[in-house]
């Protein structure tokens, strides 16, 4: 090159060689991942998912309280947990009494018993007439059965008051001093009268009370198979 003649400038551009172009995609995903991490943290400490969760108890006063921590003297009581949001996410019964907890067990037996009944119903009769022809049949059958138990304890009252009548010629019943002692057979004869008369007495007030129960039972029967059956 000729003195005093200016020296061209060399360009300052260069390919982009393979290493550059991938060291540069790793600069920028990490970049990217300390982003996104940040702002994870963020969000997880924010107050609306710190996890926090609230109890909600009324105390003997009937005042409602929130807390950490349930006081022991209110662990057995109904209680709400809920979130930070204001949120119930979880609700605890009250702990039973051996009272309520029967009452429960009680009530659970009597609606099976129910269901079980209406069960039954529903199977066994196609009609009302049904079951009034059994009704009738069943309160027929119980009026024969007290029929024949009048009749017999009449009898009995029969015998006892002959017997009570021939009694008074023995002592102690005969207050004249040369009356002869009561005989072992009369005495015998006595006691199991007594005894066989108040055994049908029983008998019949009984067979009346199942008179009263079944009537009342059918009717009970007949309404609500209406009722299942939606007949007005």
């Amino acid at each position: 090159m000729a003195p005093g003649k200016p020296r061209p400038l060399r360009s300052q551009w260069r390919p982009l060689h393979l290493e550059d172009m991938v060291l540069k995609n790793v600069v920028w995903v990490f970049g990217l991942c300390a982003v996104l991490a940040s702002a994870g943290f963020a969000a997880s400490t924010t107050p609306a998912n710190n996890g926090r969760v609230l109890y909600k108890w009324v105390d003997a006063n009937g005042v409602t309280h929130y807390g950490d921590v349930i006081p022991p003297e209110y662990a057995t009581q109904e209680q709400h947990v809920i979130n930070s949001r204001g949120i119930e996410i979880s609700h605890l019964e009250a702990q039973k009494s051996p009272e309520q907890m029967a009452a429960e067990d009680q009530r659970k037996l009597d609606a099976q018993q129910r269901e079980n009944r209406d069960k039954n119903l529903l199977s066994t009769y196609s009609s009302v007439q049904e079951i009034e022809r059994l009704r009738d049949q069943r309160l027929t059958l119980l009026a024969d059965q007290l029929k024949v138990t009048s009749q017999f304890l009449e009898t009995l009252n029969g015998r006892m008051k002959k017997l009570r009548a021939e009694s008074m010629r023995f002592k102690p019943y005969n207050a004249d001093p040369r009356a002869p002692p009561m005989t072992d057979q009369i005495a015998e004869d006595l006691v199991r009268l007594t005894v066989d008369i108040h055994t049908q007495e029983q008998n019949l007030r009984q067979k009346r009370n199942e008179v009263s129960t079944m009537s009342i039972q059918f009717e009970s029967d007949i309404d609500r198979f209406k009722e299942l059956k939606h007949i007005q």
